[in-house]
């Protein structure tokens, strides 16, 4: 099916609102690098107004105009105190505002479609109010929904006046937009009460790019040689590793399967979690544990064949608020799925209907254990979880597929 089907009309300028951008390799940058590329390989003028950072590299100075595939690139300065303090990223945040909302006021024009993600959070706030100034619309896609995913972090405790009124700024944000882009139905029920109509909310999940990410036999991969993981099973993870990521659950099925030659838990990646479960590892003296450093984007297909199994975690009770994009990859690599978390949560749902992996309840390590246990002394069990993973993906998850729905949202109203 052509991902023009069906359109109408002219197509309008977009212009994109996001901290990071290409050749950023942070999840966000990735899924808007992906679909800016696509959107101005099908004739859209696309822009993009993002920072001059990277996501692992705060002190990064890239150039402040570019063009890259097409896409209209304007980076805009902003202080570079990155992730280390919550003082230091509020900083950074707050010239992004400043500095994003003056080029976004002076770049946006009537009939233009800006769509807002959510790093910094609540940027739709700005965004709303400029695009009514300039006779625009806003389509907002939330990665994840602020401040809701930081107050049961608990990461930031703000006075109830205060977060009350973040809320009703971000809902009236929510109001105001042409369409609100959520990752999944848990999502979509938590906005949906806080729009002025159940059409302004639309389920279009994350993807992984078939171009890039395609099935490997684990013999093939060169990281796994490299590492000198021969035929042990190797359980994976890939990607940020944050503060709302459950690593506890993996910690303690490691703990339980420390004295099993067979298994190895590759951890590939970054973030405030990967940096405390390094600690924790190193403190226990654990020796089962491979840890590296993100991995370049053109060797991801590698990387992920590299794992017999790979692991997903959230906090269970940030369920609608977020959902973890590294998920879309693994199935693409046709490998099964472990969650931590939620039962009934977004991913949960899919690999119990799917048949894809298993679901573990956060904080119960020694079931855990006794998935890996059963997957590594299985190889069939592996092989056809994996197939159906990749089938879900080919189904459900392609990148063409999110194109042609993105497209299908931007046509004119």
């Amino acid at each position: 099916m052509s991902s023009t089907a069906g359109w109408n009309g002219a197509k309008p300028r977009i212009i994109f609102v996001n901290r990071y951008f290409f050749p950023d390799i942070s999840a966000t940058s990735q899924m808007l690098t992906d679909l800016t590329f696509g959107l101005a390989a099908r004739d859209f003028d696309v822009h993009v107004i993002c920072s001059r950072q990277l996501y692992d590299a705060p002190t990064a100075r890239l150039a402040a105009h570019g063009r890259e595939a097409g896409v209209h690139v304007h980076r805009v300065w902003t202080s570079r105190f990155g992730r280390a303090s919550l003082a230091g990223r509020a900083i950074d945040y707050a010239t992004f505002y400043l500095f994003c909302g003056a080029r976004l006021l002076r770049l946006t024009r009537r009939g233009d479609v800006v769509v807002a993600k959510t790093d910094p959070p609540l940027i739709s706030i700005v965004a709303l109010w400029i695009a009514r100034i300039r006779g625009a619309s806003l389509v907002n896609w939330l990665q994840d929904v602020f401040p809701e995913t930081a107050t049961r972090l608990g990461t930031i405790r703000l006075p109830r006046w205060a977060d009350a009124a973040l809320r009703a700024l971000r809902d009236a944000s929510l109001r105001g937009a042409r369409m609100n882009v959520v990752l999944g139905s848990r999502m979509r029920d938590f906005v949906t009460p806080r729009l002025s109509s159940s059409g302004q909310v639309s389920v279009i999940e994350n993807w992984a790019d078939e171009r890039a990410i395609s099935p490997r036999p684990t013999a093939a991969s060169g990281l796994r040689a490299r590492l000198g993981l021969g035929t042990r099973f190797v359980v994976g993870y890939s990607g940020n590793l944050g503060r709302v990521h459950e690593f506890d659950t993996l910690l303690d099925a490691a703990i339980r399967l420390e004295r099993d030659p067979r298994v190895a838990f590759l951890m590939i990646g970054g973030g405030a979690g990967m940096s405390r479960l390094r600690e924790a590892v190193a403190a226990r003296g654990l020796r089962n544990f491979v840890f590296q450093p993100y991995q370049p984007r053109e060797s991801l297909a590698d990387s992920l064949a590299a794992a017999d199994v790979h692991l997903v975690s959230l906090i269970p009770r940030l369920e609608g608020l977020v959902v973890p994009s590294k998920f879309y990859g693994i199935l693409a690599a046709a490998r099964p799925v472990i969650f931590v978390g939620d039962p009934d949560g977004e991913l949960a749902r899919v690999i119990a209907a799917r048949g894809i992996g298993a679901v573990i309840d956060a904080g119960d390590g020694a079931t855990l254990a006794a998935h890996l246990e059963r997957y590594a002394a299985d190889p069939a069990l592996r092989e056809a979880a994996g197939g159906a993973a990749h089938a879900c993906y080919r189904e459900s998850f392609t990148f063409e597929r999110a194109l042609y729905r993105w497209i299908e949202l931007l046509q004119p109203v």
